[in-house]
């Protein structure tokens, strides 16, 4: 429960915000981290009934990429929608043992969920099995849930240094690194930066390297970038 950490990523609503922290509370999780709330709806749900400890020791970010620089796993929760999704996508129940070591569990905006650029930090994604018709759920209910699947199926396992995951820092390190070496080599320019930067960001998260290995990519590229400087 202490390795785990529940992101909002940009919340409007001081209910939902208040429901988030009692779900935690509830159910013995304490690290919540906001990217980018509505001030306003912050400021009036640090007094939320049983969720009051977990908002005052809230911290908040202005983007994404340093609420979850410290985690080695970012998991992100969606409805779907009509979005065509570029990673592997579990169904709740599924998931929950996957959820290990240091965990980030995203969670978007009550209106428009999380953007694109959003779910490239992820490593993957889950879906409550809602019906069709209904698919969405409020905000505060998406993270009870989740939660209480956690603790339903505890995963604790001890992870080897071999097989502990690369950090969302170096992940991200890895990412600008080699953006700058697909820069400086001609394979990217001006017009698709944006669209190869999510594409990159993606594919770095989905091939799931350990920190062993991070630190040799890491090497790689750093003399790549010496060369090519």
């Amino acid at each position: 429960m202490d390795d785990l950490t529940v992101v909002l990523v940009s919340p409007r609503n001081p209910l939902n915000i208040g429901a988030c922290a009692r779900a935690m509370s509830n159910f013995g999780f304490h690290d919540l981290r906001l990217v980018n709330p509505y001030e306003k709806a912050f400021r009036e749900a640090v007094s939320a009934v049983g969720g009051a400890p977990v908002l005052q020791s809230a911290r908040v970010y202005d983007d994404l990429a340093a609420a979850v620089n410290d985690c080695s796993l970012v998991v992100g929760t969606t409805s779907i929608g009509n979005r065509e999704l570029q990673h592997t996508l579990y169904p709740l129940e599924s998931a929950a043992p996957l959820i290990q070591g240091k965990a980030a569990l995203l969670f978007g905006s009550e209106k428009f969920g999380l953007s694109n650029d959003d779910i490239s930090f992820c490593h993957f994604l889950v879906r409550i099995p809602t019906t069709p018709e209904t698919p969405s759920m409020n905000l505060g209910q998406s993270v009870a849930v989740c939660l209480y699947e956690l603790i339903r199926n505890p995963s604790a396992r001890a992870v080897t240094e071999s097989r502990r995951s690369l950090s969302g820092n170096d992940a991200e390190q890895i990412t600008r690194m080699l953006l700058e070496v697909l820069h400086r080599s001609g394979y990217t320019n001006r017009i698709v930066a944006t669209s190869t930067e999510l594409k990159i960001r993606r594919f770095i998260r989905r091939i799931h390297l350990g920190a062993v290995d991070g630190r040799l990519v890491l090497g790689f590229l750093r003399q790549l970038l010496w060369k090519l400087r």
